[in-house]
């Protein structure tokens, strides 16, 4: 398995992945939505060594705490959504994508990091509860809503609200009745 940056090339696959990974189609759509807006900030795929195909993918696209603008020195990255394929699941390639994603938005500066999803799966990557950073989600995640400081002191603490890229209002608006939580797996 290779973990590298998505090709244009892999769009399509992308794609495919998944709407075949959650209830609807609106993730993909939001991927599509994200990269046409250019705020798909990191998105990596998991290629099969040996075929090529793509078997796995991560989103990163930029949040904004409390006034904090998307251009801040502090801006933080939302991750979502991950996916593999059905016949690559179990097999760490998730952890993978979201290890090496992490990690490249540590090398490009970004603060820190959200996700809404399964607090005992996130735990292994370091993320916490962000209510303990005085942050809420948009969505009502609760405990679901995690955050991960990548840069020291760069965590927006008591900031309040996060804020998504404009793109999941519009997933949340054509997928009202999808479910909302767990948008990263």
């Amino acid at each position: 398995m290779k973990i590298e940056p998505e090709l244009a090339s892999d769009a399509d696959a992308i794609r495919a992945l998944h709407a075949a990974a959650f209830p609807t189609a609106g993730e993909a759509r939001l991927v599509d939505r994200l990269r046409g807006s250019g705020r798909l900030l990191v998105s990596l795929v998991a290629r099969d060594a040996d075929t090529g195909r793509v078997v796995g993918h991560v989103a990163f696209s930029p949040v904004r705490a409390g006034d904090g603008g998307l251009g801040d020195a502090g801006v933080g990255v939302g991750l979502a959504p991950v996916a593999v394929h059905v016949e690559h699941r179990r097999r760490g390639v998730a952890e993978r994508l979201v290890r090496n994603g992490l990690e490249l938005c540590r090398q490009r500066g970004y603060g820190f990091a959200v996700v809404l999803g399964e607090p005992e799966y996130y735990r292994r990557f370091g993320f916490v509860p962000a209510a303990r950073f005085g942050l809420v989600d948009e969505y009502g995640g609760g405990d679901a809503f995690q955050a991960l400081e990548l840069r020291a002191g760069a965590m927006p603490a008591g900031a309040g609200p996060v804020r998504y890229a404009d793109e999941f209002a519009e997933l949340d608006a054509v997928d009202a009745d999808a479910p909302t939580q767990d948008r990263a797996r």
